[in-house]
């Protein structure tokens, strides 16, 4: 059969049509929607964190435990109760931060996360070998067990003390940049790990890129910042959902309280939320779905607004 050049024409343009249908309709599929769930976060004690997050995974931050003087007694005595840790995280190499971290990561077979600097000596000084680590730096991403984690900025310090078996004497060795980690959840829930860090501007900068819903903010002082510094990065520059304070309490050169944070948060705006926790204790916060906010679920022992009932800054 023959086509004259008009019928061609026709042809060829009704196939144009399809196709161009056909790529728009796939355009227009929706993307799955974010996992809903809670996501459970259980203070340690100084900056150490056990996270489950709302697909089940295990995140564990700055393990400083059988050595922390405020974790709590069932992990400070066996490592184990942390259960399979599926994502493992230091943020310097300093002992109240990578703690019992190598123990973690070869009991666990898990691969130890951190400052690519820090980890480079820990291989070339036998304290874990190149499988369980994976180095990365300041604005790079990694994904294990599918939750992403963005390294930023601390400003602080890194050096790794360690026994050297041969002659029983502590050495000191460089041990890269200190950082902070932003994480997220399968549910796109966002978590701001500070680390250790005094203050410094791109903390607003990062806040705005990222946008953390929760933030660990240090505010101890003498080695990060102290309660009232704190209080202002997070009034001015980072205007969180939730702010924990954490680095307090377990060293007494670090003096800075809860009671002195929450009095400098006086005045904060109407959107921030100041979590209280205490060493032991979980709290669960979930985003159902997208735009729906955060909802916070509070078990009864746990319910911070009992202890800072009248301070404007705790009040949801």
């Amino acid at each position: 059969m023959k086509f004259t050049p008009l019928q061609k024409l026709s042809v060829a343009l009704s196939l144009t049509a399809l196709v161009l249908t056909g790529c728009a309709t796939q355009a227009q599929t929706p993307a799955a929607a974010p996992m809903a769930g809670k996501t459970e976060v259980l203070w340690l004690g100084q900056a150490a964190f056990r996270i489950k997050t709302p697909g089940g995974k295990i995140i564990v931050i700055d393990p400083w435990l059988t050595g922390g003087p405020k974790a709590p007694a069932a992990y400070k005595k066996d490592l184990a109760a942390l259960g399979q840790v599926d994502v493992l995280l230091v943020t310097h190499a300093h002992v109240d931060h990578l703690g019992d971290a190598p123990a973690i990561a070869k009991l666990n077979n898990t691969i130890l996360y951190g400052p690519a600097d820090m980890l480079t000596p820990m291989n070339t000084l036998g304290i874990l070998p190149p499988n369980l680590t994976h180095r990365f730096n300041k604005s790079g991403s990694v994904t294990p067990a599918g939750i992403k984690v963005t390294a930023v900025k601390a400003e602080h310090s890194s050096l790794l003390v360690w026994n050297n078996p041969a002659t029983g004497k502590n050495e000191s060795h460089p041990a890269g940049e200190a950082m902070g980690y932003i994480i997220e959840m399968e549910n796109g829930f966002k978590i701001w790990h500070m680390g250790d860090t005094g203050m410094f501007p791109d903390m607003q900068f990062i806040a705005e890129y990222y946008k953390p819903d929760l933030v660990l903010a240090p505010i101890g002082g003498n080695f990060t910042m102290d309660p009232v510094g704190a209080a202002y990065v997070t009034k001015n520059w980072i205007k969180p959902r939730f702010v924990t304070p954490i680095h307090y309490n377990s060293n007494p050169i670090a003096k800075g309280t809860l009671a002195e944070f929450q009095a400098a948060m006086q005045g904060a705006p109407s959107g921030i939320t100041v979590m209280p926790m205490t060493e032991g204790q979980t709290e669960a916060l979930s985003r159902s779905k997208p735009g729906d906010g955060l909802r916070v679920f509070f078990r009864p022992k746990n319910d911070y607004r009992r202890r800072c009932a009248g301070t404007r800054a705790c009040l949801i």
